[in-house]
């Protein structure tokens, strides 16, 4: 799945809701068979979640992600006539939608201005020094504050690639990474 749906409103919010604390490699397996099965809001918002649970079951809180995506979908056709909103506002007056899986939509789906913080923009934008802060909300406030506009949507996809093949939560691979003279992480290896 390339960049969660590649310009495809509802498929970049189904993979991202998906995708909350699950490896990409079964989110990937998963996402195609839901869209094949319910290629759109319309479709989903009649699905049962028992019917939904079946089909994601290798994914992590699968019973709540069911539940969850059909009342998002029922939400969707409900309130913006089908059609998946493209204003960040208005992603998170979605059932169990909150700013990063939003911001998510609003880059990936749309190609707007938003500044995803999922768990390794947070610890790396902290190991970096570039914040002090203690949840991702707080770290999102912050980075908004003295990142460009212009790089906003691209440091979700940089500090996620850098969080998972350089910095990661346990041994990081401080003696490859291209920024560790500028980090402050003492005893770098």
């Amino acid at each position: 799945m390339a960049r969660l749906g590649d310009g495809k409103p509802f498929l970049t919010l189904v993979a991202t809701i998906l995708s909350a604390r699950v490896r990409d490699e079964v989110t990937e397996t998963v996402v195609p068979e839901v869209m094949r099965r319910w290629p759109d809001a319309e479709s989903l918002a009649r699905a049962r979640p028992g019917q939904v649970e079946k089909v994601i079951k290798r994914i992590g809180l699968y019973r709540v992600k069911s539940v969850r995506l059909v009342e998002v979908a029922k939400k969707i056709v409900e309130d913006f006539g089908g059609q998946v909103p493209q204003e960040l506002d208005d992603l998170v007056k979605l059932p169990g939608v909150g700013r990063k899986t939003a911001g998510c939509v609003v880059v990936y789906a749309f190609g707007g201005d938003a500044l995803p913080v999922d768990t390794h923009v947070h610890r790396i934008s902290n190991r970096l020094g570039w914040v002090d802060t203690k949840t991702p909300e707080k770290t999102e406030q912050a980075l908004l504050q003295i990142v460009p506009r212009s790089w906003w949507s691209r440091v979700n996809d940089l500090l996620v690639f850098h969080g998972k093949t350089i910095c990661r939560p346990q041994n990081p691979q401080c003696q490859i990474c291209p920024v560790a003279g500028d980090c402050p992480i003492p005893n770098k290896k």
